[in-house]
């Protein structure tokens, strides 16, 4: 195709279509602005409560429970439930601010400590029980005297995750749910099979064994079960029972192998991370925890609030389409909301007229992420059909680059046309400094591959893109990449500076046609904005183990020279590539310390510590080419 021809359809990519406004803020308080002795003090004003009640469940093990209700309320009351594993009884952080607001809007809220966690009772186990434990809870409080039978659920992150499971059993009491930033609840959906993020592509995240370290206690202290509920009651308000483990410097602990001792080289006992780091993709026990699959149904409606630097923005979108089309609930289904904002994980207090996420401006933009859950929730607690409105898009989104909220029916928008863009050179694409290109021309049959070593003593470093929860080792955002495409080891493959805006939407599927001299080994892609001065920001990254390329459950080795097809799972996103900007994708095999080093032995990596170099080829020749495919969003 000719350069006339690519410029004609660079063009002919028009943005989808803008929100009328930011939307606005409502007339409620904003409380993300009081101080947290504030928020305790207007809390205790306003609330009865009642603090470390031991709430029942089929087994008999006690969850530590905190009750706020109005003062002044009359009759029954609808109810937010935040369930978490964190030391969050004595109320702070969001939890506190939701709580304030929810009594002062009518609602009982409702904090209740995961199993195993701090005052509640039984053995810890990662989304504390959502099946059984869960459902114990909405019982519970569906029968209290100040329950009107309609609980709503809240949270972010880990007070997000375990409600997904939940919305499989469809309990009766429970009207609508608030996942914020759930990736981690996913087991199996659709394309993605990453097992709550413990992996991508089959590749271990390292994040989860830094978050584990911290709240996988097996030597936690308990109070007795038989303890004055009163005395319960005080102690939680002024002992949370938040044990400090000794400090760890993550930046070297995550270099640690082999992997699978990294813990315990710390001298922590045996525990969750030991049982989890065996598991293949695959494993059959992955279905035995918390996790939500898709042939599990759906039946709540849900208001999904996502963001495209979290660790897991790909599988959170496509559990939304999942949710939407299940139909094991007609409602349910009829009533799945989004909206997706430019921040990194559970940051969307940060939504301001000024926001940045790592290095990048994203100019305004404010969302009203409070006022949309409460009306949200009068809704579907107290029957407001017209808190709601019906007309409001099913997916509010924000385009990176234009820095603008949009709208569309469904994820991803319609206008999208796919576009391939593939990756070219003349034998040389190492580095930035490489001669390699993308481009829409399919490139001839005798086109030079491109080759690097892999040495995973020396892996490719981390620079933002999505990730959380990490001790540290990775800060998630939009960082500039030309430190690391500096290096010989990525393969840098960059268009012509676009003549005209190109807005990519949707997800970002590519497609590595590969050899290596290892038996295995992996193949990590990213996508760049290159901005006209050369800056080159991350827009989304992933990564593929190759044995796995037949399916997770069919692991096979490589043979030397043999060429592969590997198709990562998708990346999600939505930028607009300026006029002037170019459209770059690295391709690489480690991604560290984001993700678990392949030592290219084609053994069990994580019980390994001596490493194989890699000598890996990329090919982009005739039938052997690689891509990517572009969800460029067209006139509506």
């Amino acid at each position: 195709m000719s350069k006339r021809a690519l410029l004609s359809l660079l063009c002919a990519s028009l943005p989808a279509a803008v929100l009328a406004s930011t939307p606005a803020p409502s007339n409620r308080v904003d409380y993300s602005k009081y101080s947290e002795e504030s928020l305790k003090s207007e809390l205790k004003e306003s609330a009865a409560d009642e603090r470390a009640v031991l709430v029942p469940m089929r087994d008999g093990v006690g969850l530590a429970t905190n009750v706020f209700r109005p003062k002044d309320a009359k009759g029954a009351l609808p109810t937010i439930l935040w369930k978490t594993p964190y030391s969050e009884l004595g109320m702070r952080g969001a939890s506190l601010r939701y709580a304030l607001a929810a009594v002062k809007q009518g609602y009982a809220f409702v904090i209740q400590n995961e199993r195993g966690r701090y005052f509640s009772e039984g053995k810890y186990q990662i989304l504390g029980y959502p099946q059984t434990d869960g459902y114990d809870a909405l019982s519970w409080i569906a029968k209290q005297p100040w329950s009107n039978g309609k609980v709503g659920t809240l949270g972010c992150s880990s007070s997000a995750e375990w409600q997904l499971a939940l919305a499989a059993q469809n309990h009766p009491a429970h009207a609508a749910m608030v996942p914020m930033s759930a990736g981690a609840g996913i087991g199996k959906v659709g394309r993605f099979q990453e097992q709550g993020n413990w992996y991508t592509g089959g590749v271990p995240r390292n994040l989860f064994f830094v978050w584990l370290y911290h709240v996988d206690n097996p030597l936690r202290a308990q109070l007795p079960a038989e303890l004055d509920p009163k005395i319960r009651s005080r102690i939680s308000q002024y002992n949370d029972l938040d044990a400090k483990k000794p400090d760890v410097v993550w930046t070297k602990q995550i270099k640690h192998l082999p992997v699978d001792t990294m813990l315990t080289d710390l001298g922590e006992p045996p525990g969750t991370f030991e049982e989890l780091i065996k598991r293949s993709p695959a494993d059959p026990a992955w279905r035995a925890g918390g996790l939500y699959h898709d042939d599990m149904g759906w039946g709540v409606p849900a208001l999904w609030f996502n963001s495209w630097y979290d660790v897991s923005i790909g599988p959170n979108l496509e559990l939304f389409n999942h949710a939407r089309n299940a139909n094991t609930d007609a409602e349910a289904s009829a009533n799945q909301y989004a909206v997706v904002a430019p921040v990194a994980h559970c940051q969307y207090a940060k939504l301001s007229s000024d926001t940045e996420v790592g290095e990048r401006s994203m100019g305004d933009a404010r969302f009203d992420v409070d006022g949309t859950i409460f009306a949200w929730f009068d809704r579907w607690l107290k029957g407001d059909k017209k808190a709601f409105a019906p007309s409001t898009p099913h997916v509010q989104y924000f385009t990176m680059g234009e820095n603008a909220w949009k709208s569309s029916p469904q994820w991803p928008p319609k206008p999208a046309k796919t576009v391939r863009m593939y990756l070219r050179s003349g034998g040389g694409a190492n580095s930035l400094y490489g001669d390699g290109r993308l481009e829409l021309t399919a490139p001839p049959a005798n086109e030079k591959p491109d080759q690097f070593s892999y040495d995973p003593l020396n892996p490719v470093q981390t620079v933002g893109g999505g990730d959380c929860c990490n001790g540290g080792i990775v800060i998630p955002g939009a960082f500039d990449q030309r430190a690391v495409e500096s290096r010989a080891d990525v393969l840098v493959y960059s268009s012509e500076p676009l003549s005209e805006p190109m807005e990519v939407t949707g997800f970002v599927d590519a497609v590595l046609k590969v050899s290596s001299s290892a038996k295995d080994t992996d193949f990590a892609v990213k996508l760049v904005d290159v901005a006209a001065d050369g800056t080159a920001y991350i827009i989304g990254d992933t990564i593929f183990r190759a044995r796995y390329r037949n399916g997770f459950d069919k692991p096979e080795p490589m043979t030397t020279g043999k060429i592969y097809e590997i198709r990562p799972t998708p990346m999600a996103t939505s930028i607009r590539f300026e006029k002037g900007h170019r459209i770059r994708v690295e391709v690489t095999s480690s991604n560290f310390p984001k993700f678990v080093r392949n030592l290219n032995t084609g053994g069990a990596n994580e019980s390994e510590s001596e490493p194989v170099i890699a000598k890996n080829t990329i090919h982009h020749a005739g039938e052997d080419a690689s891509y990517v495919e572009l969800p460029v969003v067209t006139s509506r």
